[in-house]
């Protein structure tokens, strides 16, 4: 909730942009977090967002500039020309301009580093040559390094001089003369250690770590299993090639669960990673038809079922009543039982050796739930078809048992099926999030149909 200061300065700050008075409103937004003067800067117009720029210095410029999305970057380059953008990419995040570096075209590349000094240059160029999905994708070399035979205060002066941003100095890293990584040290066990304690005295050897190549959620889940701030990052020498921080994981982390989510849903998940505001109609439709399109060719199947059938339910018209009934409970108990697994497995909770147990515990479930959901269907049936007029060789007693019988079989092969069909993805290699609630809702129709027709064949034909 906003407080009346907050909203007396929202007002102020909007007033300042209507009248283009900018050098009031750097003097405000200095004041201000990053993220804050990102939120005000972004919905400017670029020569205005060029010329308010320009009241920082090229260090916050490039701590701003690296808090804006990609397209907003690239525009920003477009417009400067690669001379000028030069200082502001200087000092940008190490991993973010990495990623602007790998957006723009070779052209624009080529036009960009005779601007930049040696080192920025060399940096960019390694951090751009790994794969976006790696952890070398997104590490930064932002860091902090030190000699395990310095001495605490030696060691304070080495960081003093190296000068990593204020966020990422918490843990300092201790190399060889080839960088190859022995442990790690926090920046409070310097402070508090004695002057003339050997940094090996202070030093972690037991420590979580990630290569190069490693999958960047497998990297981001283990900074959330052990709470780090930060993990170092080594190649195949034991050198440590840079970071990976807490906000990049958890960034990591979002980023897999929309697609994990969009997949799920049947939505072809998106590169781009667009929000809704911004994505176009023509894109949502894209994303979402191939499934759609797919499961609703499929769905003829459930159709020839019902066509097959269409003489049982005008001799008994109670069955037409009721099987959305079945359906929609085949559909939800199926769907609930594949995010239960799929989320176990993301989480790294199970694995394909547990797929007895998994099916085994879920057909106890799905046994408990078939009892309460027919029981519930039988008093409802009961309870809307009560005076209903029926033929007469038949008692709405055993009519109503025979549909809940039907919709307990549906429940116990609904919830088989979802916990089944994530793992059987996973064995295929592909992934389970791919076992979409639409893909399970068509099968489970299908299964539900064969289900309670075959019901009421046996029962009341």
């Amino acid at each position: 909730m906003l407080t009346a200061e907050t909203t007396q300065k929202n007002m102020v700050i909007e007033g300042l942009v209507a009248s283009k008075e900018w050098e009031a409103l750097v003097a405000i937004l200095k004041k201000m977090p990053v993220v804050d003067i990102v939120e005000v800067l972004r919905d400017l117009d670029l020569p205005d967002l060029i010329e308010v720029l320009g009241f920082f210095s090229s260090e916050e410029q490039g701590i701003i500039v690296s808090d804006f999305d990609l397209e907003l970057q690239e525009e920003l380059y477009k417009k400067l020309g690669p001379k000028n953008f030069a200082s502001i990419f200087l000092y940008m995040a190490s991993d973010l301009r990495a990623d602007l570096y790998q957006e723009l075209d070779r052209e624009d590349q080529l036009k960009l580093l005779p601007y930049l000094d040696k080192k920025t240059r060399e940096n960019v160029i390694r951090l751009s040559s790994y794969e976006p999905e790696t952890a070398g994708g997104i590490m930064s070399t932002d860091f902090a390094t030190i000699m395990g035979d310095m001495t605490a205060s030696q060691a304070i002066e080495k960081v003093r001089r190296d000068a990593p941003s204020r966020k990422m100095i918490y843990y300092v890293y201790v190399v060889d003369n080839d960088m190859k990584l022995h442990g790690f040290t926090t920046l409070k066990d310097l402070i508090m250690a004695d002057p003339d304690a050997s940094i090996w005295d202070i030093v972690y050897k037991d420590f979580a770590r990630a290569e190069v190549d490693e999958d960047r959620e497998t990297v981001a889940a283990r900074i959330e299993k052990y709470d780090l701030v930060a993990i170092p990052v080594i190649n195949k020498y034991g050198q440590l090639a840079g970071i990976v921080r807490h906000d990049d994981a958890i960034e990591v982390i979002q980023a897999e669960q929309t697609e994990d989510m969009e997949k799920f849903m049947g939505i072809l998940p998106d590169d781009d990673g667009l929000d809704y505001p911004e994505t176009g109609v023509l894109l949502h439709f894209r994303k979402r038809i191939t499934w759609v399109a797919s499961l609703a060719i499929i769905g003829v199947i459930s159709g020839m079922i019902i066509h097959r059938f269409e003489e049982a339910m005008s001799a008994l018209i109670i069955l037409a009543l009721y099987m959305p009934m079945v359906a929609d409970s085949g559909g939800n108990v199926g769907s609930q039982a594949a995010t239960v697994v799929i989320r176990a497995i993301a989480l790294g909770q199970i694995s394909l050796r547990d797929w007895f147990m998994i099916l085994f515990k879920e057909a106890r479930i799905a046994l408990m739930l078939s009892v309460v959901l027919g029981i519930i269907a039988f008093g409802k049936i009961l309870f809307l078809s009560w005076g209903m007029a029926i033929p007469e060789q038949y008692s709405l007693y055993f009519l109503a048992f025979g549909i809940a019988l039907a919709l307990s079989l549906q429940v116990i092969t609904a919830t088989m099926i979802g916990a089944a069909l994530p793992l059987i993805v996973k064995r295929l290699g592909g992934d389970p999030a791919v076992a979409a609630s639409p893909a399970i809702t068509t099968l489970v129709d299908i299964t539900g149909l064969l289900i309670y027709f075959g019901v009421a064949v046996l029962l009341f034909f």
